[in-house]
């Protein structure tokens, strides 16, 4: 399915998640149209792949999710909640947010840094977490397949152990939507493939959360992601389940080179051959 979501698609069907209806942002210093009829619905129990060359705008449409900017025009339901009327701050913490740049001390140990997810906090606030908190927070751990971590220093864990620490922290909220920004950014293969594992289990053990991730590799998608959306210049140029999107035809569409995409037991892999004529 291409284009824009329509009303019928929605009706008679389970309250959304996320609900974008003609989203237009533009950038108010330069006027530049960085988001152009955005249309999309993520329902509870959806995984969703955002994909699209840099400067398409998936951070852009990333910040509208997480509630942290609103739109220039058009409508952004949130967990049922239109910007602009609903206290953003409440509603995001209601939202997981996980962004390998996020700030975290280096010197906190895993268990510590996955506590700070139930204060939102930088720094942990030590009396707020009772035993029930400080319980919970090692059993995120333990979910995500890192409970060995739970006392060693967050700066000496490899780039795959802050990934999955980074989405414990981000469960402690218990969030209906969990939204990841290129979770996978300089991985080598085998963090990579823990941290697939580790996301499939998740869409297992939770068949309500939603979830949306960015990346720019195929190969990252855990078997979980049934959906996607391609991002072309700030427009939608495909939508929806990932066996009608991810195609070589609309990859090669929105990345502007030929590529080719096979998809074996769940798993994604693309390759490109030359760039397109004219692109």
């Amino acid at each position: 399915m291409t284009g824009r979501t329509t009303e019928s698609q929605v009706d008679g069907r389970e309250a959304a998640v996320l609900r974008l209806r003609d989203v237009h942002v533009r950038r108010l210093t330069t006027d530049q149209l960085i988001l152009d009829g955005i249309d999309w619905t993520v329902r509870p129990g959806e995984h969703w792949a955002l994909l699209g060359a840099n400067g398409a705008g998936k951070t852009t449409l990333l910040r509208l999710l997480g509630a942290l900017m609103h739109p220039t025009s058009g409508t952004v339901e949130v967990l049922g909640s239109r910007l602009g009327r609903v206290d953003v701050r409440e509603l995001r913490a209601r939202i997981g947010h996980v962004n390998a740049a996020q700030r975290v001390p280096q010197d906190l140990s895993a268990h510590a840094v996955v506590l700070t997810g139930h204060s939102g906090t930088v720094q942990p606030l030590w009396r707020t977490y009772d035993d029930e908190v400080r319980e919970r927070a090692r059993g995120l751990l333990t979910e995500l397949g890192v409970k060995e971590l739970a006392d060693r220093p967050y700066g000496v864990c490899s780039g795959g152990q802050r990934a999955r620490v980074l989405i414990a922290r981000a469960l402690m909220a218990d969030p209906a939507l969990l939204l990841l920004d290129e979770p996978f950014n300089a991985l080598d293969l085998p963090s990579r493939e823990d941290l697939v594992e580790a996301m499939h289990h998740l869409a297992e053990g939770r068949p309500r959360l939603a979830t949306v991730t960015v990346t720019h590799h195929l190969e990252e998608l855990s078997p979980a992601v049934g959906h996607a959306l391609l991002l072309r210049e700030g427009r939608t140029l495909a939508a929806g389940p990932v066996e009608e999107v991810l195609t070589g035809a609309h990859l090669t569409a929105c990345f502007g080179r030929d590529i080719t995409v096979a998809r074996r037991e769940g798993r994604w892999t693309a390759y490109s051959g030359r760039r397109v004529s004219g692109t």
